[in-house]
């Protein structure tokens, strides 16, 4: 199991005031948003720490303990809201003003008075995913909000994982954590070079290859539950790719009966995973 790291000579855990100092250490030109041109940017590389800022991302990853922890940085209303809402943290904060945290993220980051620099969690391999998994895969979206929010979702419907490629995806930091709202401590990120492999691969593990196309003939509802099961989305505007849609053994849309006949992908894995996650009916 992975250990915690608190900052050098610091105890294990403080009340809120006791990592009170001077914030004069930062350097916002090595420690911008997340090391990537600002929170979401393009992918960094692997030496980067995760950031993560906002009342809820902060407090699940540090109520994970499979979360490394190395940097928080809170205000003092932040971390007297961590200390009610935990008691004992598991790392001493940083208390700064919030223009520091500003700094570091840019003046439009929702921090709420909180900044955590922690490592990736670990992600489990294809063949270690359970015989009954429910996962999704990421055909090139490349939307942090619209990444964050699908962890989001999968997190309420207890996806088992999401499987992204490591070209063409956001990565789990910065805005695509404060738009997971804490989700990325629940559902693992399981990244791959080339998704249509991947597909087959599940698809050799007995995993239903289910992609979302909006001009499919099958219905989502003509579906039904199916476990193990694999629920695939593709970027908005181009949809799955042709390689993406051959590795798939059906391709299903969502039945709108209203005049708009598309919606956001993330709304549309919300749907797509309810619809899945229905019992059967009698």
């Amino acid at each position: 199991m992975t250990t915690r790291r608190d900052r050098p000579g610091g105890p294990r855990s403080a009340p809120p005031g006791a990592g009170r100092g001077r914030p004069g250490g930062f350097r916002p030109s090595d420690r911008s948003g997340d090391r990537r041109g600002g929170p979401g940017g393009p992918r960094g590389g692997p030496d980067d720490p995760v950031v993560l800022y906002g009342w809820h991302p902060v407090v699940q990853a540090l109520g994970n303990s499979g979360r490394r922890l190395h940097r928080l940085l809170a205000t003092e209303n932040g971390a007297a809201r961590l200390a009610e809402a935990l008691g004992t943290l598991p790392i001493v904060p940083e208390i700064v003003r919030p223009n520091a945290i500003n700094a570091l993220l840019g003046p439009d980051a929702v921090h709420q008075g909180l900044y955590l620099e922690v490592d990736p969690l670990p992600a489990p391999g294809l063949d270690a995913l359970p015989d009954d998994a429910l996962l999704l895969a990421l055909d090139q979206i490349t939307d942090p909000h619209n990444v964050g929010a699908i962890v989001r979702t999968a997190a309420a419907f207890g996806v088992a994982g999401i499987v992204t490629t490591l070209r063409h995806s956001p990565s789990a930091t910065g805005v695509l954590a404060k738009s997971a709202s804490g989700g990325l401590e629940h559902v693992p990120l399981i990244t791959v070079r080339n998704l249509a492999e991947a597909l087959i691969e599940l698809g050799e593990r007995g995993f239903t290859r289910i992609g979302l196309d909006s001009e499919a003939k099958t219905e989502l509802d003509a579906v039904g539950p199916r476990r193990p099961a694999v629920v695939v989305l593709g970027a908005e505007g181009k949809g799955l790719r042709q390689r993406t849609r051959e590795c798939c053994d059906v391709l299903a849309r969502i039945a709108f009966t209203g005049e708009i006949r598309s919606l956001n992908v993330s709304n549309a894995a919300a749907i797509t995973l309810y619809a899945l996650s229905r019992p059967a009916q009698s």
